[in-house]
């Protein structure tokens, strides 16, 4: 029987066997690179014969109906602003009161243990679980410690993280992080090992991007390609995320310039684009980055630029350290410099071949399995 979500029971679904399971509650929401490390270390803790109760916000119930989870909890939640002082106030009172609501669920259940991703939709679980005394984990996703994440981090059990450094993190908590790598969907983790095959005719260019400021993706990158030289320009076949308004700009663009490119808002079969690509071109958000070394891709990465704590910057500049990526800032990118880059390298088969190995050894396909052995020794 697969799992399944009841958001509206007071109680968790009927316990089958005589023998009561244990109870792990994951706190995740805000944005897919919070839920989806989440869903994979829940799959992970159910095969073992874990329960599982996600506890999210409501902003991701669109995303939470294929969680492996026999319940979902919806908690108050809202992100604290600093210069915001009429805010501030409104949002402290919504974490009061998801954290009151959280502390009731958690009475309700009694879980072995309580595991946070990041993200102000974490925070009432987790400060409901340390306010009661329970075993408590946080994993990091990205390079840098999240707000969120700095705050719980001096108050829970254990603290994991993706990467090898945790910057802004406090040193006591950079000491005492285990690195676990970061759990990626199933459907990637299957293709970690695929071997890469360098461009010799046709070339593969996948383009992603996440909807915060995705636009620029949306529209330099089919200028880029269409200004490479033509020789090239014939042998591509491009798969790209588009946002809807900038759908028909770049349908025209590849057009004209007799590119092969097919264009979604989303691909639901990412795992084979992801290994059929010769390059990859996204931005560099925590699960972004893994996924491309589990799959041993090359790619160009783009990091959001707005972000306050650069975290997408030094999470691209780990895999470029690595030999696996070429990292291009938003800030003065203009499309001539991305079409010298993107010529640069899919002109060198044999460059893409290396950065394609060098992302393959940063990868830790089994980190859902790292993840939920320290999930199981704090519950211990």
């Amino acid at each position: 029987m697969g799992p399944r979500v009841n958001p509206t029971s007071s109680t968790l679904l009927a316990e089958p066997s005589a023998v009561p399971r244990k109870i792990a509650v994951i706190a995740a929401g805000g944005t897919g690179g919070h839920l989806f490390p989440a869903e994979a270390l829940a799959g992970v803790l159910g095969a073992r014969g874990w329960r599982i109760v996600l506890a999210t916000d409501d902003r991701v119930e669109s995303l939470a109906h294929a969680f492996p989870a026999e319940r979902v909890v919806t908690l108050a939640s809202a992100t604290v602003r600093g210069g915001d002082p009429l805010g501030a106030p409104r949002a402290a009172f919504t974490l009061l009161r998801g954290v009151l609501q959280g502390r009731a669920v958690l009475a309700e259940i009694a879980p072995a243990v309580v595991v946070g991703f990041g993200g102000y939709p974490s925070l009432p679980a987790l400060i409901a679980a340390i306010t009661q005394g329970r075993p408590t984990l946080i994993h990091e996703q990205n390079a840098v410690s999240g707000r969120a994440n700095r705050f719980l981090a001096p108050y829970v059990s254990t603290v994991a993280c993706a990467f090898p450094t945790l910057r802004k993190a406090a040193a006591r908590t950079q000491a005492r992080a285990v690195v676990v790598g970061n759990p990626v969907r199933p459907e990637i983790r299957a293709i970690a090992g695929t071997p890469y095959e360098p461009p010799a005719g046709q070339i593969r260019v996948l383009v992603t991007g996440g909807s915060p400021g995705a636009r620029l993706l949306s529209e330099l990158i089919p200028a880029a390609l269409a200004a490479l030289p033509e020789g090239l320009r014939n042998r591509l076949h491009v798969e790209q995320q588009t946002r809807p308004e900038s759908m028909e700009f770049a349908r025209r663009t590849y057009a004209d310039a007799v590119i092969q490119a097919e264009l979604s808002p989303f691909f639901r079969d990412m795992a084979g684009r992801l290994a059929r690509a010769h390059l990859v071109i996204g931005r560099a958000g925590a699960s972004t980055v893994s996924e491309l070394t589990v799959a041993g891709r090359p790619s160009i990465l783009i990091p959001l630029g707005v972000a306050l704590d650069d975290d997408q910057g030094q999470n691209a500049r780990m895999l470029a350290e690595g030999g696996g990526a070429e990292v291009a800032r938003e800030a003065g990118l203009t499309q001539p410099m991305m079409t010298s880059a993107l010529s640069t390298l899919l002109g060198n088969p044999a460059r893409l071949a290396r950065m394609a190995a060098a992302a393959a050894r940063l990868a830790r396909p089994d980190a859902a399995e790292r993840l939920a052995d320290l999930v199981e020794k704090t519950a211990r």
